[in-house]
């Protein structure tokens, strides 16, 4: 396998050959409630990357314990093993300790803890319906959405505000699970930025920052974030998904956020990620919705467009096949 891709005749079959061997570690599968686009199920995404040579993929569920869809699969599937993660989401009652300890005892365990994605305090304040063509905020738009969504929203301390117990005491938990990684959600940058410091020291470490590309970090606040160890996520959806709503989190119709604007500037994502060094980046599609290609077909394109970046094989590899398994505990 050549080192670097030539800029002339490029192939497709340099892409699926990195496939053999890659992990995507953001994979969203049903089962998903009625409201939401259609999605691949659990054991079709599964049979999609074992005929490609993945090595493996891990569930996002925001609605349950993908550990328990993991287990499932693994059942079905003898010969590929998946795994799952656990999102602590206002249905399970957001920084919920015993919903955090279920999970990791769930199945053959939890190998990912998240603090949420759609109804943390920063995401559920910034999501939007569409009222007389504008973007208004559920919280303005909608009646009770703030005494009774936000209220329940987990949010993260910051600064000199009191560290609540169920936080510290789900940090401990991880803590003690060496083949756990802490991802810190759907939440503010600064929030990202706390959660690494009292994650670190809790004694957590393995972290995934979510979504850096999302304008919630700048580049040197990724930089020493890789410097101090922690995994920074870089997804195909935050540069290739079409401009229309792909989840919802809510059952109402109403509550269908309507801010769903794809960033779709793949060259300043990919520049990124060149700025803040590829060491530390795990690459995942958080794909699985009908709107999207399959996982798969989004991890080939986002191998593809790393390779006309000028990103070597083994950067490429490192980034989809080396840190997602050490983040997930395997050799």
């Amino acid at each position: 396998m050549a080192t670097y891709e030539p800029f002339y005749n490029r192939t497709m079959e340099l892409p699926e050959e990195l496939l053999v061997g890659a992990i995507d570690s953001h994979v969203h599968a049903g089962p998903v409630l009625r409201s939401n686009p259609g999605h691949f199920d659990p054991i079709q995404v599964a049979e999609m990357a074992r005929a490609a040579g993945m090595r493996t993929i891990l569930y996002y569920d925001v609605f349950g314990w993908a550990s328990g869809t993991a287990w499932m699969v693994n059942r079905y599937l003898k010969d590929f093993r998946t795994y799952g993660g656990y999102l602590m989401n206002s249905s399970h009652d957001g920084m919920n300790p015993r919903a955090v300890r279920t999970a990791l005892n769930m199945g053959d365990g939890c190998r990912m803890i998240s603090f949420g994605s759609h109804c943390t305090y920063h995401s559920a304040s910034t999501e939007s319906a569409l009222v007389d063509g504008k973007l208004v905020p559920f919280k303005d738009a909608i009646p009770g959405f703030a005494e009774k969504e936000l209220a329940r929203a987990i949010r993260i301390p910051l600064d000199d505000e009191p560290v609540p117990d169920a936080l510290k005491e789900i940090l401990d938990m991880v803590a003690e699970h060496p083949e756990v990684y802490l991802n810190t959600g759907h939440v503010s940058g600064p929030e990202a930025l706390r959660v690494v410091e009292l994650a670190q020291a809790a004694g957590i470490k393995k972290i995934l920052v979510a979504h850096p590309a999302r304008a919630l970090l700048t580049v040197e606040e990724q930089k020493n974030l890789a410097a101090k160890g922690v995994f920074l996520e870089a997804c195909a959806v935050d540069f290739g998904g079409p401009w229309m709503p792909q989840t919802h989190y809510y059952v109402e119709r109403e509550l269908m956020d309507m801010g769903a604007v794809v960033h779709g500037r793949a060259m300043s994502w990919l520049q990124g990620i060149r700025d803040v060094g590829p060491e530390q980046f795990v690459l995942a599609t958080d794909y699985g919705v009908r709107v999207l290609p399959s996982p798969i077909e989004g991890m080939r394109m986002m191998m593809s467009m790393l390779l006309y970046f000028g990103f070597s094989v083994e950067e490429v590899q490192t980034m989809t096949a080396h840190n997602p398994a050490r983040m997930i505990g395997l050799d």
